[in-house]
Order: structure tokens, then C-alpha cells, then sequence
């Protein structure tokens, strides 16, 4: 089964045409949805977008807020493990810090003794 060329333009027509959302009008939109004024597959047909697309956004819009629509990556870690896993960070660049700097003071007063 190949493609006519015939279909092959209109793909390509259609992959240069689409339409790209701000984050402010994904927003928008599925605000109007969770409003409840219209069902959801009017609000669709009226934006002209798919309903699976307005339910991406909407879970999208739930979970993560507006850095998610705006096209940032998901967070793996919730906030609190950030905080903890800093505080780790902080703690092992000290441990690690520690050493090396008893080290130089070591190598320091050698130095000095010598003079």
C-alpha cells in the first residue's frame, strides 16, 4: 500500500499548518471546560481541537499547572524531596570538603614549620 502523492501534499500541507497553542489559550480552554457552560465536545469542535487533546491538557493542567502547558518537563520529585535531596547535596559537598581542606592546612604547616 503506498501513498498517492495526491496524499502525501495534503499530509504535508496539514503538518505545516497546525495550529500551535500558547500556553495562555491551552489554559483558557480547558478552563472553559471545567466551567461546565458547554460540553466538552462542543467547546472542541468550537476551538477546533480533538477531545483527546483537551483532555492531555486538562490532565496536563491538573497535575502540574501552568509550566507543564507552557511546555516544561514534568518534575520527577515532589518539593519536599528536592529540599531533602539538597540538603544531602549540601552535607555531602562538606563531607567531601572536610578532608581535602584538612589536607591543605596539613600540607600548610609544614610549609610554615620550615620557614
Amino acid at each position: 500500500m503506498s501513498i498517492s502523492n495526491t496524499e502525501k501534499c495534503v499530509k504535508n500541507i496539514r503538518r505545516k499548518t497546525r495550529r500551535k497553542f500558547s500556553s495562555e489559550e491551552k489554559i483558557g480552554i480547558v478552563l472553559d471546560g471545567l466551567r461546565g457552560e458547554h460540553s466538552i465536545a462542543e467547546l472542541c469542535r468550537k476551538e477546533r481541537i480533538n477531545n483527546n487533546l483537551y483532555y492531555c491538557w486538562g490532565k496536563d493542567f491538573l497535575e502540574t499547572g501552568k509550566k507543564r502547558l507552557a511546555g516544561d518537563t514534568v518534575r520527577e520529585a515532589s518539593t519536599d524531596e528536592v529540599v531533602d535531596l539538597k540538603k544531602k547535596n549540601t552535607d555531602l559537598k562538606k563531607a567531601v570538603t572536610k578532608p581535602a581542606t584538612s589536607r591543605l592546612d596539613w600540607g600548610n604547616n609544614e610549609q610554615k614549620s620550615a620557614s
